[in-house]
This record gives structure tokens, sequence and C-alpha cells, in this order.
């Protein structure tokens, strides 16, 4: 059994950092770079940027990729041995299935903890870093933050669309200035031009408008239309705070760029109303219970994935590929319910998260089950 052990381990771990590395750079890193790439370009990012936000993507990628990868490696090794009777001449030995699957869990066990590790603590550093080095793009030249057609609310204070930029030449702008408070708009400004220029000693961006015309609210009672103010401007300078940009960088932080140390803080700060405190609870904790759910993909895809393969008994690489992308979809589909409703405590998401381990669980020991007694 060490030899039949040996060739199954052999067999899994080169299928697996095969199918790893095509799911990786083929479908992952190549969607989320088409998404980043006009900004690395309008930005004349130099290469070793892009290799760093390469690298600050990989983590998140790797908790999707590692267990999607081991179940195409399950599937296609299995069905391969199945196809070429293998399988047939080992239980003929007296070898169960279960005993044969022995290694299969073993390396599912060690993938179930690297992922863990990345879900728990690598993925979320990586994600944050990447989106300082964002951050960093944006700010190291901002007039390219205008770009044609485009809507920049990145600016605190400041809703900003620009239809048509050349440089720091922008042509048919509106400009909503937003109450910090209510985040409602109180000046709206309309112009066919304006420009761009900035100033690094006070760290601001100042925005010339001509000819332009405005509706101004009442600071008093903004809510009272009677009090709208209307008029035009010749020319007038909007000065916009980069250093109000960075602060709202930092505290800025999304729960998937927080470690679970860093979750269950947060979850307990803040002086909030009952409402939002049970909001935030269950946010944080459908994604403590997401991240150790969905570290046992691969648990969950080797049970399911074994008696698949034996059944099936195809050889061919794409109907592997085929039969992981349908199993995949399914399991992961989970993901965004569960994101969709995790601010509503009544649907108590932080146990939704693992139900795809629950049915894939059962329906395998099914499986198993009903092939060990053929």
């Amino acid at each position: 059994m060490k030899i039949i052990d040996r060739y199954l381990s052999r067999q899994l771990l080169v299928t697996g950092l095969l199918a790893l590395s095509v799911l990786s750079v083929v479908l992952v890193l190549a969607n989320i770079l088409k998404q980043l790439l006009g900004l690395l370009i309008n930005h004349d990012a130099p290469l070793e940027l892009l290799l760093s936000i390469i690298g600050y993507i990989l983590p998140f990628s790797l908790t999707f990729t590692i267990p999607w990868g081991y179940l195409t490696a399950v599937l296609l090794v299995f069905g391969k041995m199945s196809a070429e009777n293998e399988l047939i001449a080992l239980r003929s030995s007296g070898v169960s299935v279960p005993r044969i699957s022995v290694v299969v869990f073993v390396v599912g066990a060690l993938c179930v903890a690297i992922c863990l590790w990345i879900n728990v603590d690598i993925a979320p550093k990586a994600q944050m870093k990447m989106k300082d080095a964002l951050y960093n793009i944006a700010t190291s030249n901002p007039l390219a933050m205008f770009g044609n057609d485009k809507v920049i609310d990145q600016f605190p204070g400041y809703k900003i669309y620009v239809e048509k930029s050349e440089g720091a030449e922008l042509g048919n702008l509106l400009v909503f200035k937003m109450n910090s408070e209510t985040n409602d708009p109180m000046q709206v400004i309309h112009a066919q031009r304006g420009s761009l220029e900035t100033n690094p000693e006070k760290k601001e961006i100042l925005m010339h408008i001509y000819d332009g015309r405005f509706e101004q609210r009442n600071d008093q009672e903004p809510q009272n239309l009677a009090k709208i103010v209307q008029g035009t401007m010749k020319e007038t300078t909007l000065p916009i705070s980069l250093e109000e940009l960075y602060e709202k960088n930092k505290k800025k932080r999304g729960w998937s760029q927080m470690t679970v140390a860093e979750v269950m803080a947060r979850m307990e700060a803040g002086d909030l109303s009952p409402e939002k405190r049970a909001s935030m609870k269950s946010a944080g904790l459908t994604e403590v219970n997401k991240r150790f759910s969905f570290s046992l993909a691969s648990m969950a895809f080797a049970l399911i994935g074994v008696p698949l393969a034996i059944t099936a008994q195809r050889r061919e690489t794409s109907i592997g590929f085929l039969l992981s992308l349908i199993i995949a979809f399914a399991y992961f589909l989970f993901i965004p319910i569960a994101d969709a409703l995790k601010d509503k405590p009544k649907f108590h998401a932080e146990l939704l998260v693992w139900s795809p381990n629950v049915i894939f669980g059962m329906l395998g020991l099914v499986l198993f089950w009903r092939l060990s007694r053929r």
C-alpha cells in the first residue's frame, strides 16, 4: 500500500499544482488584471509596482484556486484510474475505495491548513497592502484620476463627473459639494470647461472652473427648496485636499481587509445604536465564519470528487475541468449570497456559509457508501 499511496500522492500533487497554476494565471489573475490594467496604464505605473500588485492579489486568489485546483486533480487522477481499470485491479486485490482514498484526505487536510492560514491572516493583509498600492498610484499623479466619462468620488466632500479629459483640461463637468454629515449635495456646479493644477506644498488639487452655473442650498435649512440660490460664475477655484483623501484611505477598511482579530475588535468597538450594533455583529460573524468554512472546501471537494470521478470513468482532461467548474461554481455561489445578507441578522448569514460544507459533505458520504456497495 505504501507504493500505491506514494503513486497517488505524486499524481495528486503534480496534477493539482498544474491545475492551480492554470486557474490562478488564466482565470483569476487575468480577470483581476483586466480590471486594473486601465488604471495602471493611465498612471504610468512602473513594472515593479505591477509585480507587487500581482503579489498582493495572489493570496486572495489562492483561497479559491487551491481547493478548486485540488478538486480538478482528484477528478482527473481518479477518472483516469477508473477509465484504465486500475481501480478494478486494486479492488480485486482486496483494497477498498475508502483505503485507496486515504491519501486524498491527507493531502486535502494539508490544503485545508494552507487555506486556513491564508484566509485568517495572509489574504486580509495582502488586500490592505493592495489597496494602499492602488491609492499610491492615484495620488502619485492625481490629475490622472480625472478620466473621460467618469465619476470621481474618492475625494471627501466632493463628487465630480467629467465627460471629457485631456491632460489638465476638463470638458463638461459637474461638481457636487456634499454635506459631510448627511452626504446630501449642498452645491451643484455645471461648467463647459475647467482645468486642474496641483499644489504639492499644500497637498491639494486646484480645480479652476470657467463660465459655470451653480445651485446652492441654504446652510441652515438645506431641505427647504424655496431657499435654493441659483447663479452664474465667470471663474472660480475649488481646492481639493489630498491629505483628506489619505486620511479617508487609512480609516476606510472593509471586512475582507481585516484579520480575524481585527474583525472581532471592530465588532465590539464604537458607540452604536442597538440596530447598527446587531448589523455590525452579524457582518463580522459572517466574515469570520466564512473564512473558516471555506477553508474546508478542499475536504468537501475530496469527499464528492472521488466517487464522481470513479462513476464518470472519463480520462479526458476537458471533462475533468468541466466537472470541477460546475462543482466549484455551486460551492462558491454561497459566498455572494452570504455577503448580500451579512448585514441582516434575521437571515443568520453566519450559519449560511457552512451550508456548502454540510451539503457537499453529506452528498459525498452517500456517494462513497453507494460506491462501496457496488
